[in-house]
């Protein structure tokens, strides 16, 4: 185990304790939770990386999204603001959600996102030809940051 390594498990507990404002009492039932640990060896890791969702399709947006737009969010979901659109569209992020919850349990299990198979969400608007504005198409991809 490299030095890096061993501070880091010496010091997880104490920075997620911090960092999720536990209770001594909250911090045991994490911990105790076998599967929080196997996350958190692997959290260095997906810090390293960028969730990237680029616009396939795009018809009647009203936020304007367009074909080639990128929706950037760190590898634990967070939206990179300053690297995205001025204004991103509260129904491509309802369809981005599912994608990166996936993308961090593929990543977790050891399994390359980049793999996965249905990639690709729409917003839940369903387009003028069905009653609503308009529909883009989006696709995950993840890439070392």
């Amino acid at each position: 185990m490299s030095i890096k390594n061993k501070m880091w498990d010496l010091t997880k507990w104490k920075i997620m304790k911090s960092h999720l404002g536990y209770s001594d009492e909250e911090m045991e039932i994490f911990k105790n939770r076998p599967q929080n640990e196997d996350i958190l060896s692997k959290a260095p890791s997906l810090m390293k990386k960028t969730i990237i969702f680029e616009v396939k399709e795009s018809h009647g947006c009203n936020s304007q999204h367009r074909v080639g737009d990128k929706l950037y969010f760190d590898g634990a979901g967070n939206l990179l603001t300053k690297h995205c659109p001025e204004k991103v569209c509260i129904y491509a992020m309802h369809a981005a959600t599912p994608l990166i919850y996936a993308a961090n349990e593929l990543f977790y299990a050891g399994v390359d996102p980049n793999e996965m198979r249905f990639n690709r969400s729409a917003c839940i608007d369903v387009g003028v030809k069905c009653g609503g504005w308009g529909r883009i198409v989006i696709e995950l991809s993840m890439v070392d940051r």
